[in-house]
């Protein structure tokens, strides 16, 4: 497979994928080139889904995206097998056809590292110190790790790392070391990683310790992605950053009128709790009367009555890998309160795991199995738990995947 070009924008991204936007958009990208990310990856912690980023990798292109495991958006690029993928910056290239730009600098270049041994020398296939420099220009000396022995070499949202084999440690005596741009044998370090980065807090990511210190980028006022989303249980809604109140009972006009036209709408299917209701014992068919409004951008369903049209439920979706529904939704950001649950402290958020909404709502008996088709579900059933006025599926891991609402 021959390398993909993708323009690199320090500080910003590269090819389609931009620091801070949301997984959705980074799997949209995705899908609509196949040709070119035919092998792709993703890496989550499935037990503490909140504790390590989501990551995608496309190892045949030799670089992955990470995300933010809470906000669910783009924080880091790392490009870490850079002969696999040619960077175009301003009109030169960077990666694997780099050391045409400077072979009449290095004709040979030659390097072993433990830790990045799939770097080999060769006449004009590598990204040198030399090269690095030579397209990208001074700037500040860099920071040697001595543990890893590596190199790490800064531009605003943007860094190099260069592993320093080990008969030439001793150059580098101080954190902050001189540029390497050659070794006493002539030879002159290799790029094993290069990071993308927000540069805007002026911080400097870089590989081990240093790569933690990426940040998402900050939305710009008034952006309602992951807005926060109060629910009073049993009466309303209330979107923060838009204002907006959508009380049970409203009509599809007025959700219109408060949110915007929704993404989807399609008729509920038979509600198959129902059976366990000795209010309504009566048979029912394959569809109700009922729809749904489905705001998938902000993480929320809506469902009405199909004979009155007023709403009747809502579900709100986390959207935690390792759910059947992950990627369907953007996060919905919700904040639960009411009247027992006036102190903040004892708010439900997406982040809270089931045996804490326990211990402030109280045990609630024992849970329905939800299976979402067990044959097209490779993740597993989900419980539900019912409490008055809410209901909570809940995922192996202890994490909520979604919350229904609606009036006991």
């Amino acid at each position: 497979m021959g390398a993909v070009v993708l323009d690199l924008r320090p500080g910003n991204g590269i090819g389609p994928f931009s620091l801070g936007m949301p997984i959705c958009e980074a799997f949209a990208q995705i899908e609509q080139q196949p040709n070119i990310y035919d092998v792709v990856h993703v890496k989550h912690f499935d037990e503490e889904p909140l504790k390590l980023d989501i990551v995608i990798s496309f190892p045949d292109h030799g670089f992955h995206l990470r995300f933010d495991p809470w906000s669910q958006r783009l924080r880091l690029i790392e490009i870490f097998d850079v002969k696999r993928l040619q960077m175009r910056y301003a009109t030169s290239l960077i990666g694997y056809s780099l050391g045409l730009l400077m072979i009449f600098v290095y004709i040979y270049v030659r390097i072993c590292f433990d830790c990045c041994s799939y770097i080999q020398g060769g006449p004009s296939n590598l990204a040198t110190f030399a090269a690095v420099y030579a397209l990208f220009g001074p700037t500040f000396p860099g920071i040697y790790d001595k543990d890893r022995g590596v190199y790490t070499l800064f531009y605003p949202g943007l860094s190099f790392a260069f592993p320093i084999p080990s008969q030439y440690t001793d150059c580098f005596h101080d954190r902050e070391a001189e540029l390497p741009l050659e070794f006493p044998d002539g030879t002159t370090p290799v790029t094993c990683r290069v990071s993308i980065y927000d540069g805007s807090a002026d911080k400097k990511v870089g590989v081990g310790s240093l790569m933690h210190k990426a940040s998402v980028p900050p939305l710009l006022p008034g952006n309602l992605y992951m807005e926060e989303v109060h629910v009073k249980l049993g009466e309303e809604l209330y979107f923060s950053t838009g204002g907006q109140h959508i009380p049970f009972g409203a009509s599809p006009q007025d959700v219109w009128t408060e949110l915007g036209h929704p993404c989807g709408i399609h008729q509920k299917q038979v509600d198959q709790m129902v059976i366990h209701s000795a209010s309504d014992p009566r048979p029912r068919t394959t569809l109700c009367g009922d729809y749904f409004y489905n705001y998938f951008t902000r993480g929320l369903d809506i469902l009405f009555d199909g004979q009155t049209h007023r709403i009747k439920k809502f579900v709100l979706h986390t959207n935690y890998p390792g759910h059947a529904d992950f990627n369907l939704y953007i996060k919905c950001n919700f904040v639960i309160q009411g009247s027992d649950l006036d102190n903040s402290k004892q708010s439900i958020t997406p982040s809270t795991k089931w045996d804490q909404v326990k211990e402030i709502l109280g045990d609630c008996g024992r849970a329905a199995i939800q299976t979402q088709g067990s044959t097209n579900n490779p993740f597993g059933s989900t419980f539900v738990y019912g409490y008055q006025n809410i209901a909570f599926e809940v995922m192996k891991n202890d994490y909520i995947a979604t919350v229904t609402l609606f009036q006991a």
